[in-house]
């Protein structure tokens, strides 16, 4: 039986249709409503209608189109319509292709500074980014609680625990437990995953990082340098502080 070049038997391997997430994505007001739900918040329509600039109704007609594609869930909640990302495979798919776009464009020094403050410490959907999550992936490595392909090894079990993070729990959804996600701002991978979800939920309710306002990005606070560098091993001078 012959098989042409480019095909299997038995499997379709067309391809996908990448002009679909092309038409979804050919917008600047659908990229500042996907940067903003990018760490797993739930929106109103119409701050997210300010934060793009345009009237409620555009901003209607935009958010429409990112539910057809499948990027984005409505959320009804009394009179309100609340927005957030589906799910944290689409989060995964926009941190990835982040690596292949450029910055948006700067405009202001309020923008050059929120940046500056993305790139240093935010969350990506549920787990830590940036210079933060990139510096806590390489310590766990680093103490051996991660290995190849960043499996908690018997020691990472061990010192997540002592640090307040359940593992087990962590572990017992359907979603995998550690995952590397590719980090646009650091060119690396940090840590995702159900794991990743926890160790980011440890930080936030320990006081050791804390949202900036409405947006994604992280300030660390005094109490998580010393944790950084006392029970996690990432000297302070690794983030540029202070954020």
């Amino acid at each position: 039986m012959s098989v042409r070049v480019g095909h299997r038997a038995g499997k379709d391997v067309s391809g996908r249709d990448f002009t679909a997430v092309g038409r979804a994505l050919a917008a600047p007001v659908r990229s500042t409503v996907l940067n903003l739900l990018i760490d797993g918040s739930s929106r109103p329509a119409g701050e997210l209608a300010r934060a793009a600039g345009v009237r409620p109704s555009t901003a209607s007609e935009h958010l429409a189109a990112l539910v057809d594609a499948g990027f984005v869930v409505a959320e009804p909640r009394g009179r309100q319509r609340f927005f957030r990302l589906a799910d944290a495979r689409v989060a995964d798919a926009l941190e990835t292709l982040g690596e292949l776009c450029p910055p948006a464009p700067v405009v202001s020094l309020r923008q050059s500074r929120e940046q500056a403050r993305l790139a240093r410490a935010r969350l990506c959907y549920d787990h830590l980014a940036g210079r933060l999550g990139v510096a806590v992936t390489d310590a766990m490595v680093g103490r051996g609680w991660l290995g190849d392909g960043l499996v908690v090894t018997s020691a990472g079990r061990t010192g997540l625990v002592d640090r307040g993070v359940d593992v087990d729990a962590a572990g017992s959804g359907r979603r995998p437990l550690t995952r590397a996600c590719p980090d646009w701002t650091e060119r690396r991978e940090h840590l995702a995953g159900a794991l990743g979800a926890a160790v980011a939920g440890r930080f936030l309710a320990a006081g050791w990082v804390a949202r900036r306002g409405s947006t994604r990005g992280l300030a660390v606070t005094e109490a998580g340098l010393v944790a950084l560098a006392d029970e996690w091993g990432v000297p302070a001078d690794l983030l540029d502080v202070p954020c």
